[in-house]
């Protein structure tokens, strides 16, 4: 009897038991994943779009969205899409500046931008962008989002800006003192960051319920039990969320506002799903993450949220890293999340109504303070004052004008101290007994070490033959030959004395 060896492409095969095995215990790993990730992902889905100032619905739109399409996109297999609380500042402001119809032009306009970045295969560029301008950008973010729901906290309203919230914070203690409706609200949102705080310090076995749902189940039986009058999140459900992009609104990007806002979507959501992926990679063993193929996931994503009017989204580190721990294996686990939010979303939207606000604005609270890296600052100042410098002026920055300028002026600090690391320029003068005088130049010449080249210079003594080397530098800028040559021709004319230079011409 002779054995002949299955030549058919892999893919014609039938499973074998082994196959049928591996496939079974995926879905044994997969499937409680799943379950762990939607129940982290349904308050987080409802508080980023109350934050933001849209419907609630909006925000599990953007998850179903997040788990069901772009789950299945190549890129990162692990890592989960949706709404982040890392985009809430910029949809609030976009929202005021510019309503909530245009909210959808935006957003599918940014999605179809990550689709061309990544085309252009630019995923990997985001990855330069210096950790002290992305850690300076969360905890600017996180400043915000504290300081927003702070008011939130106590059923008011916060001011627009980051200095006016900021400014207001006395005036809300005093208002919330004389209300007993905001002092109730003050003491479930509290209450419900307490719980976020403590949930780690917990037994194992408590820990297994995820720790948002735990602190929203409890500020929600609270207030039901005792019948608080507080403010509850209003939802009508997914029939009335969604709102389709017509042409018309598409006139909205003849706008330079409306295009500034659109650019600051794409690149910062692009940077955050792309840095959220490399912390995921740390997190498991599995197969790495394809960065343009998950700018493409997302841009896609982004797109069909924009087409249906829904909130932008990023992929999102605190349900991916759930995802991760909860032992998933494959793709599956987000799909399925994104299913369970679709079944929740369309058959059982009334339980949301009992949520109080409050307790959503805790949970964002809690989310927006772990986003500022206060115990990673003060080793980073005593090692590199450079970077926690940048750092703290980026943050700063996006809390006091928004946060597309707070970055880009991250971005030019972090240059800026660069191009000052990497010009360092040894000048040595050496005297003769003859009387000529050596110069020698050595590293890199560059405009932000002109003052030191020609305060050398100017202080050689008059009347010498002065010979400049040249040879060990390893750039010259513009600036600085001209600045030589200007010295040079001064010489050459006899106010001071002869010079010649050796190298100038490299």
């Amino acid at each position: 009897m002779t054995c002949r060896p299955d030549l058919r492409p892999a893919a014609d095969r039938s499973p074998g038991p082994l196959r049928l095995a591996d496939l079974l215990v995926t879905l044994r790993a997969d499937l409680p994943a799943s379950l762990v990730v939607f129940l982290v992902a349904l308050p987080l889905c409802v508080g980023v779009a109350v934050a933001s100032g849209v419907p609630a619905e909006l925000g599990l739109l953007t998850g179903i969205v997040g788990g069901l399409l772009t789950g299945l996109l190549p890129g990162s297999s692990l890592q989960v899409s949706g709404p982040a609380a890392g985009l809430t500042v910029l949809v609030f402001a976009a929202v005021q500046d510019h309503g909530l119809a245009t909210l959808g032009v935006i957003t599918a306009a940014a999605g179809l931008l990550q689709l061309v970045m990544g085309a252009l295969r630019l995923g990997r560029l985001f990855r330069a962008i210096s950790v002290s301008v992305v850690q300076g950008m969360l905890a600017g973010i996180g400043l915000v989002l504290v300081l927003g729901q702070l008011y939130a906290l106590a059923d008011a309203q916060a001011p627009g800006s980051g200095p006016g919230k900021l400014a207001g914070l006395p005036g809300l203690l005093a208002d919330t003192a004389a209300s007993p409706r905001a002092l109730t609200a003050a003491a479930v949102g509290i209450g419900t960051v307490a719980v976020l705080a403590l949930w780690p310090r917990l037994p194992a076995r408590v820990r297994t319920v995820p720790a948002p749902l735990a602190a929203v189940a409890a500020a929600t039986a609270v207030t039901a039990s005792l019948d608080l009058s507080i403010s509850k999140v209003e939802v009508a459900g997914l029939g009335g969320a969604v709102d389709l992009l017509g042409g018309a609104d598409l006139a909205a990007l003849g706008e330079g506002a409306v295009l500034g806002t659109v650019l600051a979507f794409a690149l910062i959501a692009s940077a955050e799903s792309l840095f959220s992926a490399a912390a995921v990679d740390r997190l498991h063993d599995g197969p790495r993450t394809h960065y343009d193929r998950e700018l493409i996931a997302q841009g896609v994503g982004n797109t069909v949220c924009g087409v249906l009017g829904a909130l932008p989204m990023t992929a999102v580190i605190v349900r991916s890293a759930a995802n991760v721990q909860a032992g998933a294996r494959t793709k599956a686990a987000r799909v399925l999340h994104g299913l369970w939010l679709l079944l929740f979303a369309a058959f059982f939207p009334a339980v949301l109504s009992v949520i109080p606000l409050a307790a959503l604005a805790g949970v964002l609270v809690h989310a927006g303070a772990k986003l500022v890296p206060a115990r990673a600052l003060v080793p980073l100042w005593r090692a590199h004052r450079g970077e926690a410098l940048i750092l703290l002026v980026t943050a700063f920055a996006v809390v006091a004008t928004n946060l597309f300028e707070g970055v880009l002026l991250g971005l030019l600090l972090s240059v800026l101290k660069s191009a000052w690391d990497t010009s360092q320029l040894q000048v040595e003068v050496d005297e003769r007994a003859d009387g000529t005088v050596d110069v020698t130049l050595a590293g890199n010449a560059t405009f932000l070490r002109l003052p030191r080249l020609l305060d050398a210079l100017e202080q050689l003594p008059t009347g010498r033959t002065v010979h400049v080397d040249l040879s060990g530098l390893r750039h010259l800028d513009h600036a600085c030959r001209t600045a030589l040559e200007t010295w040079v021709s001064a010489y050459g004319l006899g106010l001071l004395g002869r010079a010649h230079l050796d190298g100038l011409g490299r």
